[in-house]
């Protein structure tokens, strides 16, 4: 696999659930970032897996130079199949990939594919002409991110196909007691849970508003914010009573089970990982109805969908309806791990994604 980098985003963190599921699956995963980000904390993720890992060291990501160097790491992993995540990664390893007689599928990790930037723009089209000359399988992590980018007229339909992400089981009962004592949170109150980066689009500011609302009513009512970004500072400055901002987590398991609610309402999401969690730690979730979210959260089965964009009143329905039904609430949680065990485990995840790559071969 080649990617842009190892740093705390969702495509960089998600590698190591990938490589846990491959490995049951047969296939043997090697990693290489083309430039180190943030300290690289998804490369201990992976080395901690059992993944070899290697920062390429592409110090400027389109010299001339920068192939040559990716093109010299393939030759020598000499790998079955070339992986490539992130827009970067799809040009700089499909063109050394190609170079090589190797052939290379890539996935797509977003929603949004026009920044309304003459530059970004251009970057994004060079990007998609890599995909189509280098690329035997263009990869989308839901069927929203695939009709999304099939409508930017970039590739061909039958070149571009869907295979959702998983995650690996990492439930953990009985430590979300650990968790509220740490942050203060009351072992009476009811806790709903946003894990998201801390950026903008994500909803941290309905879930502020909503949760302020329902406190008038509900005092038992805490948010806890999980993740962090751009958007912490000015987060920390405005959250009120009954909110926690805690930060990154590695211990996001234990977190859910600290959780009664998790709550999602982002204003564009193409197959957010957080919504697997929830699901593996049987969490009922309250999100938005928007990009690949619904091919998570079966609305009235195992959460509920409130429409685009995210409303501060329909965001307090929801969580009234919950959380004036602690049997639903369970109800909803059994679902969501049903769901997650019949189609969101790493190893679903990764018996699918061997077919394309056999596909490729």
């Amino acid at each position: 696999m080649v990617i842009d980098g190892l740093g705390w985003g969702g495509a960089e963190m998600l590698l190591a659930e990938f490589a846990v599921g491959a490995r049951a699956e047969g296939v043997d995963v090697v990693v290489g970032a083309l430039e180190d980000k943030d300290g690289s904390p998804a490369a201990e993720r992976l080395r901690a897996v059992g993944v070899p890992v290697m920062i390429l060291g592409v110090e400027r990501l389109l010299r001339p130079s920068s192939v040559p160097r990716v093109r010299r790491w393939l030759r020598d992993v000499a790998p079955d199949v070339v992986h490539t995540h992130l827009g970067y990664s799809d040009l700089l390893g499909g063109l050394a990939a190609r170079s090589l007689g190797l052939p290379a599928v890539c996935t797509l990790h977003v929603l949004q594919w026009h920044h309304g930037r003459f530059r970004d723009d251009l970057k994004e089209r060079l990007f998609a002409l890599g995909r189509r000359r280098c690329h035997h399988r263009v990869v989308a992590v839901s069927d929203a991110a695939r009709e999304v980018y099939l409508a930017t007229g970039r590739d061909a339909p039958d070149r571009v196909v869907t295979v959702r992400n998983g995650v690996v089981d990492r439930r953990e009962p009985g430590t979300g007691a650990a968790v509220r004592a740490e942050l203060g949170i009351d072992p009476d109150a009811v806790v709903v849970t946003v894990v998201a980066v801390l950026r903008a689009g994500k909803g941290h500011d309905v879930a502020l508003a909503a949760v302020a609302e329902l406190r008038r009513r509900r005092p038992e009512v805490v948010l806890l914010i999980v993740g962090d970004g751009p958007e912490r500072d000015r987060l920390e400055r405005e959250v009120g009573p009954g909110c926690v901002v805690a930060g990154h987590r590695d211990d996001v398991p234990a977190v859910l089970d600290a959780s009664d609610v998790v709550l999602h309402p982002t204003a564009f999401d193409a197959f957010p990982t957080s919504l697997l969690e929830a699901a593996a730690a049987g969490v009922p979730v309250v999100a938005t109805g928007v990009g690949g979210v619904p091919e998570i959260v079966d609305d009235g089965v195992d959460g509920l969908l409130v429409p685009p964009p995210p409303a501060v009143p329909d965001v307090v329905a929801a969580l009234d309806t919950l959380l004036d039904d602690p049997g639903l609430r369970g109800k909803f949680g059994v679902a969501a791990r049903r769901a997650y065990e019949e189609r969101f485990t790493a190893r679903h995840w990764a018996s699918r994604l061997r077919t394309v790559y056999e596909d490729a071969r």
